[in-house]
């Protein structure tokens, strides 16, 4: 051997090419939805968000023969996205030995800036000045703050009340802040990049059902309107959020609200600020698929859709998915003045399939829940149920009957209350196994569907307990954006 590159072979491009056959033909790998390009991708945490230089621009955790690694990607309309060079990975000039969670801002020098944690190091920085961001250095003081040797994961070391573990930066006038995750997320200062100093805990008092002491992992802290809000999960709790105040170097907050329920399928937010001023965030949505299901598939690592986060006036979150994904619906099909009698269903004529946005406006009347049913297969043998739950005040979807093996069967629900008059303004996207529900830009319900019967397509409305008018419902396919 003379050390030449042979360059690509005929081998490599069959393996390439019998990989991207096998991933069209995956009836379970979304298709709109961001999916990591191939292998396993768990955790496949979102990270890095940032608008920078004309592009959106997201970091994602994957695993390179089990180590940790960030990939990324950018984009000009959060649909269609370029993968780079790994982001982020083990490097000799830097102690980790793999990249957990972390985020990007604009440090005083106008650079890009990664606070990330690094696996057996601690939280770490590096920064780059490249139009595309391919191209980072990371500090030579890196680990700003080590790991102590008593520290176990997340939870403080035996002698600090803090853990080095996933964090987040920002800057505040002429200093830099961090919050640093963990059993007892803590608060760091520093007026340069290399010189940090614990300033105290991150929470100024409890809230009920939290104390200063609950997990904040995969934390962002941010400001929306008057208020700064803290995105992040508790490995107990999942995904969820705090709305209050930043003032004399602590986070003072109002109230608190879970973004999943049942378990933690919506896991890790991440967020960024676009140049029109909306706050958009992303989530892994976990697989739940058997590992060796997983490992054989070849993938894994679906993010949630792109959706936009405001504040209503009573200071809680309001969602609802960006307006981009519009362009990728077409062959709309139209239903209108549907009565659905009391514990009867209708089938949506012409509307069917795995690939599906879905607007409707129902008017509960007095049903005890109504809504509309995806995925079903003729027989009614497989269905995903997606509705209002008048009697218990809640938005759900029913995964009992998704599927004969993988996913979880269960019913997920967040708190939704209708006013007297108010009708139900239903979002429902469908893509192969993973189904997003928006309602009246209140709330919002995701779970993985993986249904065993090819022909489990129909789509039916449906009402229980009681009467309800569907005054109309839309329902287009949807543009595959994934290269596979």
């Amino acid at each position: 051997m003379d050390g030449k590159d042979p360059g690509i072979t005929e081998d490599m491009i069959a393996v390439a090419r019998e990989l991207r056959l096998r991933m069209l033909d995956d009836p379970y790998r979304p298709a709109y939805h961001f999916v990591v390009p191939e292998g396993v991708a768990a955790p496949a945490d979102p990270n890095g968000a940032i608008y920078w230089n004309g592009r959106y621009h997201l970091g994602y955790i994957y695993q390179d023969h089990g180590v940790h690694y960030w990939g990324h990607v950018s984009s000009l309309d959060m649909l269609y996205w370029r993968h780079h060079r790994p982001w982020l990975l083990p490097t000799p000039d830097s102690p980790e030995e793999g990249i957990f969670s972390g985020n990007c801002f604009i440090n005083k020098q106008g650079k890009a800036t990664m606070l990330y944690h690094g696996v057996h190091a601690g939280n770490c920085i590096a920064t780059s000045g490249d139009g595309q961001l391919d191209t980072w250095k990371k500090l030579p003081s890196n680990p700003i703050i080590p790991v102590d040797a008593s520290e176990d994961w997340c939870y403080p070391g035996k002698d600090r009340p803090f853990a080095s573990w996933d964090p987040c930066g920002w800057l505040e006038g002429d200093t830099y802040y961090a919050i640093f995750g963990g059993k007892r997320p803590a608060i760091f200062k520093a007026a340069e990049l290399d010189d940090w100093e614990y300033v105290g805990d991150l929470m100024a008092h409890p809230l009920e059902g939290v104390d200063i002491t609950e997990d904040v992992s995969c934390p962002d802290f941010f400001r929306l309107g008057d208020k700064r809000v803290l995105i992040c999960i508790s490995h107990e709790l999942g995904c969820r959020y705090y709305v209050g105040e930043w003032r004399d170097e602590q986070f003072h907050p109002e109230l608190h609200e879970q973004m999943s329920w049942v378990d933690n399928t919506f896991f890790a937010p991440e967020s960024l600020l676009d140049p029109r001023g909306r706050r958009i965030m992303w989530a892994w949505i976990f697989d739940q698929r058997d590992e060796d299901v997983r490992d054989r598939s070849g993938w894994s690592g679906t993010f949630s859709l792109p959706r936009e986060i405001w504040l209503g006036d009573d200071n809680r979150l309001r969602m609802r998915p960006v307006e981009e994904l519009d362009r990728l619906r077409y062959n709309e099909r139209r239903h209108a003045e549907l009565r659905v009698a009391a514990d009867t269903e209708i089938a949506l004529d012409g509307t069917c399939g795995n690939l599906l946005d879905m607007e409707l406006v129902i008017e509960p009347h007095g049903a005890r829940r109504c809504g509309v049913k995806v995925c079903c297969s003729p027989g009614g043998e497989e269905e995903t149920i997606v509705g209002y739950d008048a009697a218990e005040g809640g938005l759900f979807v029913d995964t009992r009957r998704s599927g004969a093996s993988m996913g979880k069967h269960v019913i997920e629900s967040g708190p939704l209350t209708l006013g007297s008059n108010e009708p139900l303004r239903l979002r429902v996207l469908v893509d192969k196994s993973v189904v997003e529900v928006f309602a009246n830009d209140r709330q919002a319900v995701c779970r993985r569907i993986y249904p065993s019967r090819a022909d489990s397509v129909d789509v039916r409305v449906f009402s229980e307990g009681g009467a309800a008018r569907v005054d109309r419902a839309s329902a287009w396919e949807m543009m595959p954006t994934c290269p596979y």
